[in-house]
């Protein structure tokens, strides 16, 4: 498959740098894909601002990474957990209007959260029946803590709906275990990135001690013929090096890791 795309992040959590350098840096190493971060903060530039420029630059963008504010209390028969409906509703129609295909959720945040249950099932069978309505895909993703996605997935009878692989999570929490077989033909998403199972250290892959070859091949398995999608940051030890060879480096990091896609 010689046509698999290869997209980055357009992070927010760079370091010394602004979205606008973060999105020439992106266009300039060659990316034409980036998913973006909406998550409703008084980020300067705005998410409106950064989506605007990034549709000027050509790029195209593959899905919006929603927030998770308050997104334990999805599990919690509390108001916080009935208004959070509404706002990934409203976040789902702002990406419809825009022509964004596909949104990522969490399920959970931090290490510890209500246990999964039918109050919060309810709640997300609201907001990807909505989803669905118009047409967009919703793709949740691997956190810290296990269960969450096989009950998700187990119980929302919704094509609509699958996951988003994160590899940093998969290896730092998971310690590189999950049913793929499970979520076959489920994956709509990945965000690809590396650590040394030390923290969730987003670094580039190959740099820290996740086994690509593997993680690749279980990711054909279940049949992912998505992007190469990587959630790359430019922070610490990264701060050496300017932010277009950052970008420039991560693009050949793409290359390397479509190559094993392409792999017979």
């Amino acid at each position: 498959m010689n046509n698999r795309e290869i997209a980055v992040v357009v992070s927010n959590a760079n370091q010394n740098v602004t979205a606008i350098d973060t999105i020439n840096a992106i266009k300039k190493a060659g990316f034409k894909n980036v998913f973006i971060q909406w998550y409703n903060k008084e980020w300067n530039p705005t998410q409106e601002v950064q989506l605007k420029y990034i549709r000027e630059k050509g790029l195209n963008v593959i899905f919006a990474h929603l927030g998770y504010k308050n997104i334990n209390d999805l599990w919690l028969e509390n108001e916080v957990g009935d208004k959070l409906v509404e706002g990934y509703k409203n976040d789902i129609k702002i990406c419809k209007e825009n022509n964004i295909p596909m949104v990522v959720m969490h399920l959970t945040s931090k290490s510890e959260a209500p246990k999964y249950n039918e109050t919060g099932l309810k709640r997300l069978k609201e907001i990807v029946d909505y989803a669905q309505e118009l047409n967009i895909k919703v793709a949740f993703e691997n956190t810290k803590i296990k269960g969450y996605l096989d009950y998700v997935i187990e119980n929302i009878d919704n094509e609509n709906v699958g996951i988003c692989f994160d590899s940093g999570h998969y290896h730092v929490h998971f310690n590189d275990d999950l049913d793929f077989p499970k979520f076959k033909d489920r994956i709509f998403a990945v965000h690809l990135h590396d650590n040394d199972q030390s923290d969730d250290l987003h670094l580039m892959p190959f740099e820290g001690t996740l086994d690509w070859e593997e993680t690749i091949k279980n990711l054909k398995e279940c049949n992912y013929d998505g992007p190469v999608t990587l959630e790359l940051c430019y922070r610490n030890e990264y701060l050496d090096m300017s932010i277009e060879d950052f970008y420039k480096k991560g693009y050949e990091v793409g290359e390397k890791l479509k190559e094993i896609f392409e792999r017979e």
